[in-house]
């Protein structure tokens, strides 16, 4: 019988003062300094890079005065934005080695954070004159969030590689194989500065047995088979334990004693994800001293993020519109020419809010096919015509969305609207999704789980929902079209 989790971590955290009280601690202290201590230095060096990169620009390109300032002034300015960018990285909890869901948090925080900074340093150019020029200051700013992107990328893959060859690794087994062990697993994976591995999931339940759980990504290069339990010492110990983490939400109270002596007896430590009643869709995974603990919040964004995102959709939709014409006019007769019936396929779906809107396609499919029928899961199914397959296998057939974004009824970046018939069924979690505009890309058309149904994987839109700003965006759009690029 299962009991509230509030109870379950009191009851815990009493057991683990008698059982576990004064072992190992579980979070890797030495490696995590070294790897903090290592990313400090690496942003400091990059924003300084950055500005002696532009200043080098500034001279080749013969931007504005062209003056050619001391070198002494020059690294005076570059050691300043260093320390600035590692100043608000900090502060933005870049070396606390949290989650980053897709590591798209990496990648707007690094796109985020040097316009930040532009905004502190701008006014205090003007304030002590033209010490440097601002032109090359706004090249710099315009070089940053490249070279961060691609340290940080430098920076993930090279700790993979300590790991790889065993250094700062803690052999985790995740008790628990539903999605809390399935985000957890995921959470550890595409978290390399925590240093804990997952090496393995024990669960009660013999219909999970020998299964494969893959990670939060599109990708789907990393999974971990599943051992059918109890836990016991023996397993825990033919696994090379070093953590056991607890991700059963509703564990009984009788199971908690023989798993922490388990765990005890395989000189194991032991973690548990407790969120305090807070569903942990919407919960945000927190590292804090090697536990993994979730936090709540609230799903709003500031009204100048609704804004700006309208703003960027209008002008995003318009650009993207005037290029892609030709493109768009090629496809509208090469689907008149393969298949009889109209170029465009309309369906309802339902937007913010529950409201109902017509959404646009390029007809894929053969008129006679039901308008609400499933989706084709294969390639080779018979309803689709010709030039559809090309379509769908490009993405391409979702091009006249920009369409619903110039009228506004759906997003560039946002979750992906659903039938009506669908969203009847919706449970009142499910219902969170339409707090906001539909959109045409987002966290779950990036990862592995769009092959199956969106409501069945509402944690992605739930994530993005509570986590959204306008530089997430960007990053969104960005791993978008590396997406695209390369196939998948």
């Amino acid at each position: 019988m299962g009991y509230p989790e509030q109870g379950v971590a009191n009851i815990l955290t009493e057991d683990l003062s008698t059982i576990a009280g004064g072992r190992r601690d579980i979070s890797g202290k030495p490696f995590r300094r070294l790897i903090t201590c290592t990313e400090v230095a690496a942003d400091f060096i990059t924003g300084s890079a950055s500005i002696c990169c532009a200043y080098y620009l500034y001279l080749s390109l013969q931007i504005g005065r062209h003056i050619h300032y001391p070198i002494q002034q020059v690294a005076i300015v570059a050691f300043i934005i260093g320390m600035l960018i590692t100043l608000l990285m900090g502060w933005d909890g870049a070396y606390r080695g949290g989650i980053s869901l897709l590591r798209i948090r990496e990648t707007e925080r690094a796109i985020r954070i040097p316009w930040q900074a532009l905004l502190l340093l701008l006014p205090v150019t003007f304030f002590l004159g033209r010490t440097f020029s601002r032109g090359a200051l706004l090249l710099a700013f315009v070089i940053l969030p490249i070279l961060l992107s691609i340290q940080k990328e430098c920076l993930f893959f090279a700790i993979r590689l300590l790991h790889g060859k065993g250094y700062g690794v803690r052999r985790v087994v995740i008790y628990g194989g539903g999605y809390t062990g399935r985000r957890v697993l995921s959470s550890l994976l595409q978290s390399p500065k925590l240093g804990l591995n997952p090496v393995g999931i024990i669960d009660d339940n013999p219909e999970l047995k020998g299964r494969h759980i893959f990670e939060l990504s599109y990708r789907r290069h990393r999974s971990t088979c599943v051992q059918h339990g109890p836990v016991t010492p023996e397993l825990l110990k033919s696994f090379q334990c070093d953590v056991l983490v607890i991700a059963i939400p509703s564990l009984s109270r009788d199971k908690f004693p023989s798993t922490l002596q388990a765990a005890a007896e395989a000189n194991a430590e032991v973690a548990f994800l407790s969120d305090q009643g807070v569903s942990d869709l919407w919960a945000e995974s927190i590292d804090i001293d090697g536990l993994l603990l979730t936090t709540g919040g609230s799903p709003t964004a500031a009204w100048y993020y609704d804004v700006a995102k309208r703003a960027f959709d209008i002008l995003g939709s318009s650009i993207l519109l005037l290029f892609l014409s030709f493109i768009l006019a090629a496809i509208s007769l090469l689907i008149r020419a393969d298949s009889p019936g109209p170029v465009f396929f309309v369906q309802e779906r339902v937007g913010r809010k529950g409201q109902l809107f017509k959404m646009y396609k390029f007809r894929s499919m053969h008129t006679d096919t039901p308008k609400y029928g499933v989706s084709p899961s294969d390639s080779g199914d018979r309803r689709i015509t010709r030039v559809g397959r090309f379509l769908r296998k490009t993405s391409l057939d979702e091009v006249p969305q920009i369409f619903n974004v110039l009228k506004g009824d759906m997003s560039l970046v946002g979750p992906r609207p659903e039938m009506p018939f669908i969203v009847e069924r919706y449970n009142s979690l499910q219902r969170q999704r339409l707090q906001v505009l539909p959109g045409i890309t987002g966290l779950w058309q990036l990862s592995a789980d769009r092959a199956f149904h969106i409501h069945e994987n509402i944690q992605y839109d739930l994530y993005y929902i509570r986590n959204r700003s306008f530089f997430m965006d960007i990053a969104i759009m960005l791993h978008t079209m590396f997406f695209a690029m390369r196939g998948i």
